[in-house]
């Protein structure tokens, strides 16, 4: 096991997170026990326990009958790491550098919204161990805390602000002005949801807390929308349940954009900033991710939503691919959908991403235990990366590619198959 008076300890750049397995495995000598299974299945079936039947709808659906869920888990499957032996990873370091962040890992926390569905406190447990670990955090503009409280509880590590771009452009600038002044430093627009996709469960529930006066904190609490309120008649206090649908029908609206607003977005946001980066999420063709290189995006994230917005799309990952093959040299290229443990993480970045987000891992923590199951969760995943690793041969990030990796075709069952991913 992890030797915790190894010499090498001290001598990393990095954290030996591996040390979390050995610290699970002794606790039952002091009379406690982990706090709980992060096994992705077993993790969720708890987190459902956990939840209200609306948390457990809105974490778990996905849009129709969630074939692009599935499709996602599928296209990790058909990559397979190729170990190295007798490689001294004894001084591995697992760190990166994001946008002039230097961070432990190439991992962070992805925006998930409306945090107070799943605990009290929201976004703020959250946060706080992405600041414990050092790993960025992205804060949704559905974010159910005002933007400086969730700034305030991650202190000083990195910070990015995901936004969903309301049509009042007054309002925009109030959101980014907000954002840059608490420190959130990267802006990351949100693409592919104008609107909800078609979630069964939700809809058949009447599941959209904001409709329900639940988790519009963060709109609430800036300035122009409170003028909007009153222009509109709208005491959110008497009446919260029109004052959140106000804000999140200011949110999500149903009303497309379109590449002509993005140079304007961009230009707004590096007034603001002073140059900072931005970012567009959503991205799946490599028409798309052309265009974001040629309208001036510092980054891109490859996206389907982890398979919330369009059923029956293509893989995350295997979009992945195609991105990384057109304009892997020509931007910085993250990923995101259905990472579920240390290997997937490998694999996107043996793919060519540069850096991975996770997203309803910890949501699962923190509908268990909080602040507590959060940090449970992200310090797990963390020694899963790490030990791989060092029992895979890996001494650094850089040396994560693709001849990493042994790939099968893409050869998907053309039926629908429901398993535990």
């Amino acid at each position: 096991m992890s030797d915790p008076n190894n010499p090498n300890i001290d001598k990393r750049s990095t954290p030996q997170y591996a040390l979390y397995q050995r610290e699970n495995f002794w606790k039952t000598n002091e009379g406690e026990v982990p706090p709980f299974n992060t096994e992705p299945g077993k993790l969720e079936e708890l987190a459902k326990q956990k939840l209200t039947e609306g948390g457990w709808f809105y974490a778990s659906s996905n849009a129709g009958q969630s074939y692009t869920h599935l499709a996602n888990r599928q296209a990790f499957f058909r990559h397979r790491i190729i170990p190295r032996q007798l490689v001294d990873t004894n001084l591995r370091d697992t760190s990166t550098t994001i946008f002039g962040h230097k961070v432990t890992a190439p991992i962070g926390f992805a925006p998930i919204g409306i945090n107070k569905i799943y605990n009290p406190l929201g976004e703020l447990p959250v946060a706080k161990v992405a600041k414990e670990l050092n790993i960025p955090y992205t804060l949704s503009t559905a974010g159910s805390n005002p933007i400086e409280k969730v700034a305030e509880a991650n202190g000083q590590a990195p910070r990015f602000y995901q936004l969903y771009m309301p049509h009042d452009d007054e309002l925009t600038v109030s959101l980014l002005t907000r954002a840059f002044d608490s420190g959130f430093d990267v802006c990351i627009l949100t693409t592919d949801t104008w609107q909800l996709g078609w979630r069964h469960d939700d809809v058949a529930t009447g599941n959209y807390a904001f409709y329900h006066g639940i988790g519009a904190d963060l709109g609430l609490s800036d300035p122009v929308f409170q003028k909007r309120l009153v222009k509109a008649g709208i005491d959110p206090v008497k009446q919260p349940n029109e004052a959140g649908a106000m804000w999140i029908d200011n949110v999500w609206h149903g009303r497309a954009w379109s590449w002509e607003k993005i140079p304007w977005l961009i230009k707004t946001w590096k007034k603001i900033s002073g140059g900072r980066p931005f970012c567009l999420k959503g991205i799946q063709s490599v028409e798309d991710a052309k265009k974001a290189v040629d309208v001036g995006c510092d980054g891109i994230v490859v996206s389907n939503h982890a398979g919330r917005q369009v059923d029956g799309a293509i893989a995350s990952l295997d979009a992945l691919e195609n991105i990384v093959a057109a304009v892997g040299d020509k931007t910085y290229i993250m990923y995101d959908s259905g990472i579920r443990g240390g290997s997937d993480v490998f694999k996107a970045l043996a793919l060519g991403a540069k850096f991975v987000w996770v997203g309803r891992l910890w949501v699962w923590g923190l509908s268990i235990m909080g602040e507590h199951g959060v940090r449970h969760v992200m310090k797990s995943l963390l020694a899963d990366f790490d030990i791989l690793m060092n029992v895979g041969g890996f001494q650094n990030i850089e040396q994560i590619d693709r001849t990493a990796l042994e790939s099968y075709p893409k050869a998907y069952a053309m039926i629908a198959e429901k398993s535990k991913l």
